[in-house]
């Protein structure tokens, strides 16, 4: 009698919440952005957002939270009721490198959130001003060994991922150069390319014009695969350095404890999204490469990013970097 009613309770709860998932969402859904409007994250947030929303059927609003390179945001969204209608447009930054950077970001990356899907990801590129003599990666390595700690690269800020950047670059090559950070990717491209600085690690959208201009010249890009808009780029691996993998990737994450019906719904119209042309022709034209993985994939894929630049910061600081 009693296991009679337990099966039956458990497929009336079993019953809801599948109900529940395919009712989500029923009002607007909020995604939290920790960037400026008009920064790179902002911009693949807006496409897919829109995109979103076509699948879904219901708004899907961005919501910009700037501050202390995106853990404002990180942590609004981990602090949120698990209910779907509050998603973070998780980055590299809060959720794989600030938690090794900061003794405290208000939240833990792997027990506060819940991946969603992997969406997109873009390579980054290293370049030099023209005035370095060097034409490949394996000449600046090369030039950076000659002359230990002249060389400056330049980075958006301390602990942001073109700082880490060339700090792994630092740690697999051996080298040593002088850390100049900037409030911001604008202001390091412009003393850049007046020459202030010598070295910057970036995604290369916002690089490629002055590199068609010769006003820099590329390097390698941080990537497994030559990119579409530089096919000559060298990969790192090809350049000498293989593991020199760095991108700016940009998946979806809920509230931890957020019910596994609306996890997958999201999942599934990411999938479908991802599905047309439309909205890869959009991407491809920021410079921005399709890439989706799923809850499970996304968290391995989170866990081993969190590992790589766990070492990676860890090494810089015994390094005194």
């Amino acid at each position: 009698m009693n296991s009679i009613f337990l099966r039956g309770a458990f497929s009336a709860v079993l019953l809801a919440a599948t109900a529940a998932g395919a009712a989500y969402p029923e009002r607007p859904v909020r995604m939290i952005v920790g960037q400026a409007a008009g920064g790179a994250s902002d911009i693949v947030a807006r496409v897919y957002a829109q995109a979103l929303a076509v699948e879904l059927g219901q708004h899907v609003v961005v919501d910009n939270r700037s501050g202390a390179g995106g853990i404002i945001g990180a942590q609004l969204v981990a602090q949120a009721a698990p209910d779907g209608y509050t998603l973070l447009l998780g980055t590299n930054g809060p959720i794989a490198i600030a938690p090794h950077m900061m003794e405290k970001v208000g939240y833990d990356a792997a027990r506060d959130f819940a991946p969603v899907a992997l969406f997109s990801q873009v390579p980054y590129i290293t370049v030099v001003h023209p005035s370095v003599q060097a034409n490949t990666l394996s000449e600046l390595v090369a030039l950076a060994k000659a002359k230990p700690g002249q060389l400056q690269f330049a980075s958006s800020g301390l602990g942001g991922t073109p700082h880490l950047c060339v700090e792994l670059l630092k740690v697999l090559t051996g080298i040593d150069m002088l850390h100049v950070p900037y409030r911001g990717g604008a202001p390091a491209q412009t003393d850049l390319v007046a020459g202030r600085v010598q070295v910057y690690c970036a995604g290369f959208p916002g690089l490629l014009p002055h590199v068609r201009s010769g006003k820099l010249r590329a390097l390698v890009i941080t990537a497994p695969e030559r990119a579409k808009l530089m096919p000559q780029l060298p990969t790192s691996a090809q350049a000498g350095v293989p593991g020199f993998e760095v991108n700016a990737w940009n998946g979806v994450l809920a509230p931890a404890k957020t019910p596994p019906a609306v996890i997958t719904r999201l999942y599934e119209a990411t999938v479908k999204l991802s599905s047309r042309a439309d909205y890869e022709k959009d991407l491809e034209a920021r410079g921005v490469e399709k890439l989706v993985l799923g809850p499970k994939e996304f968290t391995a894929y989170i866990r081993t990013e969190t590992e790589k630049w766990r070492k990676v910061v860890a090494a810089g600081k015994g390094r005194g970097g």
